[in-house]
């Protein structure tokens, strides 16, 4: 395989600049509330505990809010039968606070990177990265189990990853927009499967750390993971992997390189922007109903809250 160089195809439909110019104006207004230090600490908490449940929901864990909520306010919590469940939700918690100092620290989005958030989303450490699959693989359907996608070969992964790097860093200085970059990232991890489970969880992460490094996570108020978990069907129609797309004309599988490698991302793009802008407008609610409750002498402005 030659090298390849990634140029996602996507138009700037009126549906995406309306929910750009939304998620803009939410981010004008949070930055310019003042609310006490721990309010934001209260918002951020829940927000995480939130996007931790249901990000891992996607993939089948069982735990509820209040039971996701226990066990990352606890370490020591267990719950009998649910040890996975627990596991996965706590994993992707401390995956959520390490992609806050890494984006502090402005890190690039590299295969290393990658690799340590998956390594976070599935043992809750992040000392050594995750190594791409060697093995070839195939995405099922969850609910039939029939095959749907066929993700590149791992032969192919090391240069369609590099492919990616290049790109994000690339567009990091281009005039696109944040939340387009954060949303192709999310797509495109998600298309090249480079690990052999646990690659939802990691394109999540990684789009979720693109917004907290360039500005576009309400200050760690917003996790779109909760409006994918409340139509997962709708999440993967969108992300096109057990949608209805799946097949070409003549009714064959399409794989990686049969038409998703040069698919149009416009309608997925419509959907993570759409996604974005509910989590944005819950977390305006809430900071809104923080603000009421609160004091007025005890609003002050806040410090290093960025991301």
């Amino acid at each position: 395989m030659t090298s390849p160089i990634w140029s996602p195809r996507f138009t700037l439909t009126p549906a995406i600049s309306r929910s750009l110019t939304k998620i803009e104006m939410a981010r004008v207004l949070v930055d310019t509330v003042i609310l006490p230090l721990e309010g934001y600490a209260v918002l951020r908490g829940r927000a995480r505990v939130r996007a931790s449940r249901s990000s891992t929901f996607i993939d089948g864990n069982r735990l509820t809010l209040e039971q996701a909520h226990a066990v990352i306010a606890d370490e020591t919590a267990k719950i009998v039968g649910l040890e996975k469940d627990v596991a996965e939700v706590r994993n992707y918690s401390k995956a959520l606070q390490k992609a806050e100092e890494w984006a502090k620290m402005s890190l690039p989005l590299t295969e290393t990177l990658i690799s340590r958030f998956h390594r976070l989303a599935m043992t809750g450490k992040s000392s050594r990265p995750t190594h791409l699959r060697k093995k070839k693989s195939a995405v099922k359907n969850s609910a039939t189990g029939d095959l749907v996608y066929l993700p590149p070969r791992p032969e192919d992964l090391p240069e369609l990853i590099a492919a990616l790097e290049i790109w994000t860093e690339d567009a990091r200085s281009s005039e696109i927009a944040v939340p387009v970059i954060a949303g192709l990232v999310h797509y495109q991890l998600a298309t090249l499967h480079p690990f052999n489970e646990g690659n939802g969880r990691t394109a999540r992460l990684c789009a979720d750390f693109i917004l907290m490094r360039d500005g576009y996570s309400l200050s760690g108020l917003i996790m779109p993971e909760e409006q994918y978990r409340e139509d997962i069907d709708s999440y993967y129609q969108a992300l096109n992997v057990n949608g209805k797309l799946i097949v070409n004309v003549n009714g064959k599988l399409i794989d990686y390189y049969e038409g998703r490698a040069e698919a149009d991302l416009t309608s997925w793009l419509e959907y993570y922007l759409a996604s974005m802008v509910q989590s944005c407008e819950i977390s305006i609610n809430e900071m809104a109903a923080h603000f009421a409750s609160t004091p007025a002498k005890s609003r002050r402005k806040r410090k290093g809250l960025k991301p």
